[in-house]
């Protein structure tokens, strides 16, 4: 991955790091990482698990994106830290620090995790143009292919572009969004309750809260963000890289708490939309032919607009990822377009086999879920070493709320394996 700035964007960090500019320009200017590590947390899967979540819950289980969101920040903080402090990411750090097999364990798990991701963002692209031109999966897809491979391009000119033109789809994906709050007539009141109200409804609850946790906070994304930032600048004293861990810490709660309301409006739309009458509704192709009736036309149209937006912004970002992983622990380089028609295999195989597109989606955010602990403690640790992180090791509260939230998500993932198994769950009908 090519990380070089223009003259222009190297100027600007100089006088952020320097002190000589302050507030909304200096954010402005650091910005970048976190938002193309926020795109990771509005994929086709968040729109899977959460019109699922929304139709069959109603507004229950916002509070499970509500928890995933702050779980997501602390991590994607932690893993931005990383990368500005030490000077490598997360893959290169575990790499050099853990034995070999370990590593080897991590990789497999790692790539299996990222050709996860791509399944679910490759085919949620792919739906939405479908249904949006009326043309085949398979063509979609292949338009999907042809519109990454273009964007990719873009990785070649060094950071900026490439951050300026996923700014603008996460852009396009809250403007939908905002659109979809304001013509859907939401119950705020019964939304508020659900937001700050714990509830589990049922095992089947769970396979979604498990899901939306998956979609939310996302194994390549906490690879992908310490590298992002790990030469994004070069510090001249510790002065200046406390200032860009500051601005840092800004931009993650800043693009993370816009990726967590946008998920949020997703719930409450298949909320307000399905619950009452449609709560069968579990898939995108149903949910998009049933705003139409129900919310019009023009409900439905942005519903895909902001998929498209989605599908291919997340398909960018996570072939980025996997050739960031591969090279971190193998020091293998593949040229990013062999990366990305390797990454597409699985989704081409899953249209021809005829498995439910939805189905897929879903079942690809429990894979994450379950691979998420990987890199999850692997940045704990390493966060929390001073030989490694100097001045800037967590602090025992950081530490802490990092192992709780590490907890719940393996937690959550032992109760998954259970219910598939057939096990018992207390508390659980």
């Amino acid at each position: 991955m090519r990380t070089s700035l223009t003259e222009k964007t190297r100027t600007g960090l100089s006088q952020v790091l320097a002190g000589e500019r302050h507030g909304l320009r200096a954010v402005l200017v650091v910005a970048g990482p976190a938002v193309i590590a926020s795109v990771a947390y509005m994929d086709p899967g968040n729109y899977a698990t959460n019109i699922q979540a929304g139709a069959g819950y109603g507004y229950t289980l916002l509070w499970v994106v509500l928890l995933a969101n702050l779980i997501a920040m602390l991590f994607q903080a932690l893993s931005a830290r990383l990368g500005i402090v030490t000077g490598k990411n997360l893959a290169e750090l575990s790499r050099d620090t853990f034995p070999r097999p370990v590593v080897l364990a991590m990789w497999v798990v790692s790539e299996i995790a990222a050709m996860a991701t791509d399944l679910a963002e490759f085919l949620g692209g792919a739906i939405g143009l479908a249904l949006l031109f009326n043309m085949p999966l398979i063509v979609g897809m292949g338009v999907t292919a042809v519109i990454t491979y273009a964007l990719l391009m873009f990785e070649s000119r060094g950071f900026r572009p490439m951050e300026l033109v996923i700014g603008a789809l996460v852009g396009v994906i809250g403007l939908c969004y905002l659109a979809e709050v304001l013509i859907a007539p939401i119950d705020w009141e019964a939304a508020g309750f659900g937001l700050v109200t714990p509830a589990m409804p049922d095992a089947a609850a769970l396979t979604i809260a498990v899901g939306i946790i998956g979609a939310t906070v996302m194994p390549h994304a906490i690879y992908l963000h310490s590298g992002l930032t790990q030469a994004r600048a070069q510090f001249r004293n510790e002065a200046e890289r406390g200032r860009m861990l500051h601005f840092s810490n800004i931009e993650v709660v800043v693009a993370l708490a816009v990726a967590g309301m946008i998920n949020m409006a997703m719930v409450m739309m298949a909320a307000s939309a399905f619950h009452a009458g449609h709560s069968e509704v579990a898939e995108i192709e149903s949910a998009y032919h049933t705003l139409t009736p129900l919310l019009g036309a023009a409900a439905a149209g942005v519903f895909l607009v902001s998929l498209i937006a989605s599908g291919v912004s997340s398909s960018v970002v996570g072939t980025m990822a996997g050739q960031m992983i591969m090279q971190g622990f193998l020091r293998v380089y593949i040229p990013v377009w062999l990366r990305r028609a390797i990454t597409m295999v699985p989704a081409f195989a899953v249209v021809a086999a005829g498995v439910n597109a939805t189905d897929a989606l879903v079942m690809s955010q429990v894979v994450l879920s379950i691979a998420l602990p990987v890199p999850m403690v692997a940045l704990i640790v390493f966060t929390s070493r001073r030989d490694i992180m100097g001045a800037h090791a967590t602090r025992p509260l950081t530490r802490t709320l990092a192992i709780v939230g590490a907890g719940v998500v393996l937690s959550l993932n032992f109760v998954l394996l259970a219910e598939a198994f057939g096990l018992p769950i207390p508390y659980l009908s």
